[in-house]
């Protein structure tokens, strides 16, 4: 029985690499926008930054600063607004105050926050164009997320030319500060060759900084490159170990070759248990090639 499984992690090799794709800000968000759900996501990170000074300072306090030209004052206010913390919320408030930080003030917070607003169509008509601006300005004075988003709008060509040159340029100064999802991104452009020279040491390189931040899909490739020995050593209990990572964080393709390395004792020893827990768990995500053999080891999900 086991003797037919013998090429199931090749046939995954072939069809379940993910490099190439770069994805937005979290797991889960889609690539055709940055998505509403990354914004909340960019948002809580913001209000939790400022958290401390929109507690603390009085209300009134708060406005009299911000109409006076207080660049963190209109930030924190917009961010309430938008919020609804301390005061009602109002989206059109909200993007007054964070306008005017940003353009008063030259406030990179407020910078990058408008646009995301300007990216969603939050307070004002959905514009691109604006988005890219302001996520420009806040990129040049630094700010991570903002040279990821950046980079995103380059490889999209979302108000500005499509130009993936530049997008792995804003991807790199994201990943330099930390940022797995750029980290992930840069990676998967070096893999393929996209938008700088294919150089599988650097994919691996920067698949390995975004996994050891535990980003899942960068462990599902980092161990497929070691599955496969490109720009690392070739060594299956490596790849077995970045795979088990991922899958323990619910990635089904990391599930499903988990589950074949185990049914196969190819890496790891050969455990018809553990094979099925792995397959079942990519199976009930909808994996065909581990419902396929689920089916043929008698067994259900």
């Amino acid at each position: 029985m086991l003797n037919r499984f013998h090429k199931v992690i090749a046939l995954l090799v072939v069809v379940m690499v993910v490099g190439g794709a770069v994805p937005t800000r979290a797991a889960g968000f889609g690539l055709e926008t940055i998505g509403s759900a990354a914004l909340e996501w960019a948002v809580g990170k913001l209000l939790d930054a400022a958290w401390g000074y929109i507690t603390r300072t009085p209300l009134d306090e708060m406005k009299e600063r911000a109409e006076n030209g207080d660049a963190q004052a209109q930030y924190a206010l917009g961010l309430m607004y938008y919020t609804g913390e301390k005061v009602a919320k109002n989206y059109t408030e909200a993007l007054k105050w964070i306008r005017r930080a940003a353009e008063e003030n030259g406030h990179r917070e407020a910078q990058y926050f408008l646009g995301l607003m300007y990216d969603e169509g939050v307070g004002t008509p959905q514009n691109h164009s604006e988005a890219a601006r302001w996520y420009r300005k806040a990129a040049e004075q630094g700010d991570a997320q903002a040279q990821y988003n950046l980079g995103l709008m380059y490889y999209k060509g979302w108000g500005v030319k499509q130009n993936h040159e530049e997008a792995a340029k804003w991807f790199h100064k994201a990943a330099e500060q930390g940022d797995n999802v750029a980290q992930y991104s840069l990676g998967s452009m070096y893999e393929t060759g996209d938008g700088v020279p294919q150089d599988y040491a650097e994919a691996a390189r920067w698949y390995r900084k975004a996994a050891e931040q535990e980003h899942a899909v960068a462990q599902y490739n980092l161990g497929l490159m070691y599955y496969k020995g490109d720009g690392v050593r070739q060594d299956k209990t490596e790849a077995e170990r970045w795979w088990r990572k991922a899958a323990e964080q619910g990635h089904g393709q990391a599930q499903t070759v988990l589950g074949a390395m185990y049914l196969d004792g190819e890496g790891v020893p050969q455990d018809k248990s553990e094979a099925v827990k792995w397959l079942r768990k990519a199976a009930q995500q909808g994996y065909s090639v581990a419902q396929d053999a689920l089916r043929q080891l008698g067994q259900t999900w």
